[in-house]
């Protein structure tokens, strides 16, 4: 028993070995000037902040937040405020630019939360459908089709006096 517990350690070793390099490994540098909170949510307690550049070094990931350890402190920052590899400062802009259009994965693909049923190959082979657009435009109601069917609904206005309308906006 003893010498079947020693070969499971010994076969188990370098995994745990490569697994802890693997975590060691991730780094990445702060697209822009962010808060590290407590919690990966958006309400938690702001532990710290992210300089745009910084070094960082990436410990953990839940849903769309990354825990990570700055040189001052550790905390959760949303996914998109790091950009994952080494930092270049040559590529910053490039990384910025591609986060804030969404192609910021390797296939160069807009992702969106919520998608069912697509997979990766079927929205990397995605074209355009000028067809469908103007199917969809089709659809287009009048603000006075609008009102009829809401009456029709029994749906009414309700106002709120601390918005105000927006000049130019819709009527």
């Amino acid at each position: 028993m003893r010498t079947l517990t020693r070969l499971l350690i010994a076969a188990s070793f370098p995994a745990l070995l490569l697994a802890n390099l693997s975590i060691a490994a991730a780094t990445g540098s702060a697209l822009k000037n962010d808060n590290l909170r407590y919690e990966p949510f958006a309400d938690a307690k702001v532990t710290g902040t992210l300089n745009r550049g910084e070094t960082l070094e990436i410990l953990n990931k839940k849903g769309a937040w990354l825990q990570v350890k700055s040189k001052k402190t550790i905390g959760w920052v949303r996914l998109l405020s790091v950009k994952r590899g080494a930092s270049s400062s040559s590529n910053q802009a490039a990384g910025a630019l591609a986060v804030a259009s969404g192609r910021a994965g390797t296939g160069q693909v807009v992702s969106t939360t919520g998608i069912r049923g697509l997979s990766a190959e079927e929205l990397k082979a995605a074209k355009f459908n000028e067809t469908e657009v103007k199917t969809l435009e089709s659809y287009t109601q009048s603000a006075n089709q609008g009102k009829q069917f809401a009456n029709a609904g029994g749906l009414h206005t309700v106002s709120f006096t601390n918005l105000t309308a927006v000049p130019g906006g819709s009527k």
